[in-house]
């Protein structure tokens, strides 16, 4: 699942390279402002991928413990 994730990710940073790449040739405000958007919702989902990886791992660190 995690790795979907990440590939989705980069999928989106490919894409908000495009958009601005677009906007620059045509000099256009609203292509640069997508390429923005897209490039902040690919880091947003950096921040969910890593959270969620994190809290994954402590999730099955703890279910392994002993009880004492």
């Amino acid at each position: 699942m995690l790795f979907t994730i990440l590939i989705f990710d980069v999928a989106l940073v490919a894409w908000s390279l495009h958009l601005m790449q677009e906007a620059f040739e045509q000099n256009e405000f609203s292509l640069m402002l997508a390429g923005t958007l897209v490039a902040l919702s690919a880091a947003a989902m950096l921040v969910v991928y890593f959270l969620m990886g994190h809290c994954l791992s402590y999730l099955s660190h703890t279910g392994s413990l002993p009880y004492s």
